[in-house]
């Protein structure tokens, strides 16, 4: 072995990484969905405060709690998943 490939193979291996595509795990992608949560929320509320001032129509107020009501009930029905699978890990025989 020549060792200009093996440089070569060293500058390819600490050059991949950075040129991979960067993939989002399960952490970053529950953050995301937690922070988005968070946002439609807040969102919501401030729609909310803006009608209850007259600064908002009952338009925008719907469309505001609509996304509120399909956030909540999405992170129910996840949780409620999520603790059935811990249920179902718990019945397992040892």
């Amino acid at each position: 072995m020549d060792i200009r490939s093996s440089f070569a193979a060293l500058n390819y291996a600490a050059v991949r990484p950075a040129t991979a595509p960067r993939t989002d795990g399960p952490g970053e992608a529950l953050a995301k969905a937690a922070t988005s949560f968070a946002e439609t929320l807040q969102r919501g509320e401030e729609t909310a405060r803006a009608a209850v001032t007259g600064g908002a129509d009952a338009h925008s107020l719907v469309q505001a709690l609509s996304a509120t009501q399909l956030a909540v009930e999405t992170v129910v029905t996840v949780r409620d998943r999520v603790v059935e699978a811990y249920q179902e890990i718990l019945r397992m025989p040892v």
